[in-house]
C-alpha cells in the first residue's frame, strides 16, 4: 500500500504541469477557455524565436499573450507595426502608456510576471484586426526598450 502511494504521489509530482494547468499547457492561466498552439502567433506573427516566460489567458474568442524577448525591434517589424527604418517609438505607430516607471500592470486572468513601466501602446493595422501591443519601454532615457522586454500582446482567436 505504502508503495502504490509513493508511485501515485511520484506520478503527480512528474505530470503536475500538465494535471493543473489548463489543457495541460503550463503557459496557460487558470481559467482559460481556449488552447493555443505551440507557436502562438498573435495577428498572424509568430512570437519571436527567443521569447521565454510565456503565459496566456483566453476568454470569449480574444486572447492575452504575455512574454519575455531581447527581439522586440524584429518582432514590431515582422508584426508590421513600426517599418522598417522608422523610429520604434514614434507617435504614428504607437503612443506612451499611462504606466509610470516601475509600476506595473498584469490584466485580469493572465498569470506571471507583469509588464513594468514606463509602457507603449502598438495597435496593428496591417497585421490583422483587434491586435494591441504593449512594451516596457526603457526607464532610462525615452528613445529605447528594456532588455529583454515583457510584451503583452491582445489579439482575436481565430
Amino acid at each position: 500500500m505504502a508503495f502504490l502511494a509513493l508511485s501515485a504521489g511520484g506520478l503527480v509530482w512528474l505530470f503536475q504541469d500538465e494535471l493543473f494547468h489548463p489543457f495541460g499547457d503550463a503557459r496557460a492561466c487558470e481559467g482559460s477557455d481556449t488552447s493555443l498552439p505551440k507557436v502562438i502567433s498573435a495577428g498572424g506573427t509568430p512570437l519571436p524565436a527567443d521569447a521565454s516566460e510565456i503565459h496566456y489567458a483566453t476568454d470569449d474568442g480574444t486572447a492575452q499573450v504575455s512574454f519575455l524577448t531581447s527581439r522586440l525591434p524584429d518582432y514590431l517589424h515582422r508584426a508590421g507595426l513600426v517599418p522598417d527604418g522608422a523610429p520604434l517609438l514614434d507617435e504614428r505607430y504607437g503612443s506612451a502608456y499611462a504606466l509610470g516607471t516601475d509600476e506595473t500592470e498584469l490584466p485580469k486572468g493572465l498569470c506571471g510576471p507583469a509588464l513594468r513601466g514606463p509602457a507603449w501602446s502598438y495597435l496593428a493595422t496591417g497585421s490583422g484586426p483587434g491586435v494591441n501591443v504593449l512594451v516596457e519601454r526603457s526607464p532610462i532615457g525615452t528613445d529605447g526598450f528594456r532588455d529583454p522586454a515583457r510584451v503583452m500582446v491582445s489579439f482575436d482567436v481565430g
